[in-house]
């Protein structure tokens, strides 16, 4: 079963959260649904989302698809490929940030230009 929907312009991402970041995990998910005009960095996008929490187990190298929170920029992120700081074709954020979820499939995001709107949501 999918825990989350994160939903990019027309596409709909289905994503599980992760045990890497508890606090938090709890901090964003008290704070469903989010949504933004998200920017995009590279194959990454991101939007604010203000959550009082230190940064937890952050860094810069993330797994591909993973759904990220910058706390010292307070954006959540999401990662599907490289970014202008990626080294060997990682997906690498600009700073360290908290991976809380990933989305499963990230094909579908393949072929998006510029940025779009983002939103992050119990799956239902």
């Amino acid at each position: 079963m999918t825990d989350l929907t994160v939903t990019v312009g027309d596409r709909t991402l289905a994503a599980d959260w992760t045990d890497d970041a508890p606090e938090t995990r709890a901090a964003l998910e008290a704070a469903l649904p989010v949504a933004g005009d998200a920017v995009r960095w590279g194959d990454e996008l991101y939007f604010g989302v203000s959550l009082d929490v230190p940064p937890e187990n952050a860094r810069e190298v993330v797994p591909e698809g993973a759904v990220a929170y910058w706390p010292t920029g307070e954006k959540l992120c999401l990662f599907w490929g490289e970014t202008p700081a990626s080294v060997d074709g990682e997906p690498r954020a600009a700073a360290p940030v908290t991976v809380v979820a990933r989305v499963t499939e990230t094909k579908p995001l393949t072929g998006l230009e510029g940025g779009a709107r983002m939103r992050l949501e119990r799956a239902e």
